[in-house]
């Protein structure tokens, strides 16, 4: 089983593509909706329905979503036939955005509101967009918040917001298997604050860093005809059709891996194969470990998702497996 979460002001259409594909390959997927923070919220705040972008309260109902389908699910595949089939004990959870968070709550991490108060100080003085809604949760009730769920196995954030949300001391109690993908043009959640960094706080043997140069907050967004903000071109990115090809190979490869311990579908997830398929519009980097020197190589760097030293010889391509 995959569960995928959709990002503030998206909802359960944006991807669909995602879980056809996914589905196409034999997995369960359940792709719910998070009624405080998807696309009719944005509506009604943009209608004078609605007075927030979203309620503090969505930093707990998002993760208590996903749990609650769970649940749910797991009553069905006692209690229904056509649902029997169902292993809901080796669960997937794909995340982008405020669904990246959400994934990662349910792969053990916390709300860390110390962090929150340090950095919320200087919310006003940031470029970093996502930590305006990240501070929002200050306003939750103060008390130890636990989402991880041990039916969630491996997990997937992509542009997630966690810098300050779940800090270093909380994303490190991560230890399923952990993907996180940034773009290099996301001005949303900026890859170095929100995804790269971080990336260096897990301590999961099994984590992996993709970069996506020239990508976007929006790249792998399937505009939904329910959204009322639908973003320009030029904020989309470059070639949109592939960053989402990317999406479904990784997350192919990640959840086959790790949730069905398919050992062929590891060499997809290789730093050599991700350049077998980079493009120079959209290039595709994996890494799996960054040192402090390459961190602050990144730092100083005017253009630190070009990754010019960082990368290994391109190797000959790999056949794609074929679908079950």
């Amino acid at each position: 089983m995959v569960v995928i979460s959709h990002g503030l002001g998206s909802d359960r259409i944006s991807f669909e593509y995602l879980a056809k594909h996914l589905a196409s390959y034999g997995f369960a997927v359940a792709v719910p909706e998070h009624p405080g923070s998807n696309a009719q919220q944005i509506q009604d705040l943009v209608t004078g329905r609605a007075r927030d972008v979203s309620e503090p309260a969505e930093f707990v109902n998002r993760p208590l979503d996903i749990k609650d389908l769970l649940d749910y699910l797991t009553t069905l595949a006692t209690t229904d036939p056509a649902y029997r089939g169902l292993d809901l004990q080796r669960v997937g959870v794909i995340g982008q955005s405020f669904g990246g968070y959400t994934a990662l709550t349910l792969a053990g991490a916390g709300i860390n509101f110390a962090q929150l108060d340090k950095d919320c100080q200087l919310e006003n003085d940031t470029w970093n967009l996502s930590l305006l809604l990240q501070c929002r949760a200050r306003g939750l009730e103060r008390k130890q918040y636990n989402f991880s769920d041990p039916r969630v196995k491996a997990a997937i954030a992509v542009n997630p917001i966690v810098s300050s949300i779940l800090g270093e001391t909380n994303l490190s109690k991560i230890q399923i298997p952990v993907m996180v993908i940034a773009g290099s043009a996301d001005t949303v959640a900026p890859a170095l604050l929100e995804q790269i960094q971080p990336f260096t706080w897990l301590t999961s043997p099994h984590k992996y860093l993709v970069l996506m140069n020239n990508g976007t907050h929006f790249s792998t967004i399937e505009q939904s005809p329910q959204s009322v903000f639908q973003p320009p071109a030029a904020v989309i990115g470059p070639e949109p059709a592939l960053a989402r090809r990317y999406l479904n190979g990784l997350s192919l490869s990640f959840m086959e891996t790790y949730l069905n311990n398919q050992s062929k579908f590891r060499p997809y997830l290789e730093s050599s194969y991700a350049q077998t398929i980079s493009r120079d519009s959209l290039g595709l980097f994996i890494l799996r470990s960054l040192t402090p020197e390459q961190l602050q190589q990144l730092l100083s760097s005017s253009s630190p998702l070009s990754m010019p030293r960082l990368s290994t010889p391109t190797p000959e391509p790999q056949p794609v497996p074929a679908r079950r």
